[in-house]
């Protein structure tokens, strides 16, 4: 499954030069994935209400060119790994008309409690939904 999230970048995203600031894109990509999930079915309130939390234990991100002020972008979300722990997101953010890429990333996440201590494995339940959302990466 791949989703879709489309997004304006505002004055606020962006430095003085009206260039987009490098944290407005990690920002970009946790509202893609939050979307993700609901679209999932995966109440994130719920999940929490649960003592489930899926914070970000890594990321890569590559920045290929600079998104502009009132620039159309849309971030692309793809569920590419699932392991025992880890669940892994490939995302792109790039211009929504010409396509050109503004960034890559790579995201990792794991479950913990709400105290912070780990699951030694992902929780089944939030494992079989994800498993069905499973893109192999190329």
């Amino acid at each position: 499954m791949k989703h879709e999230l489309k997004q304006r970048v505002y004055y606020s995203d962006t430095d003085s030069y009206g260039v987009v600031w490098h944290g407005s894109y990690l920002r970009w990509m946790e509202m893609a994935r939050v979307e993700f999930c609901t679209e999932l079915g995966i109440d994130l309130v719920k999940l929490q209400k649960e003592d489930i939390a899926i914070p970000v234990t890594n990321i890569n991100i590559r920045y290929k060119s600079s998104a502009l002020l009132d620039e159309r972008i849309v971030i692309e979300t793809t569920l590419t790994k699932i392991s025992p722990l880890t669940a892994t997101f490939t995302q792109v953010i790039k211009n929504a008309q010409s396509g050109q890429v503004h960034t890559l990333a790579e995201v990792e996440v794991v479950a913990v409690h709400n105290d912070g201590k780990i699951y030694r494995r992902l929780p089944e339940d939030l494992k079989r939904i994800l498993e069905g959302a499973l893109v192999c990466k190329d």
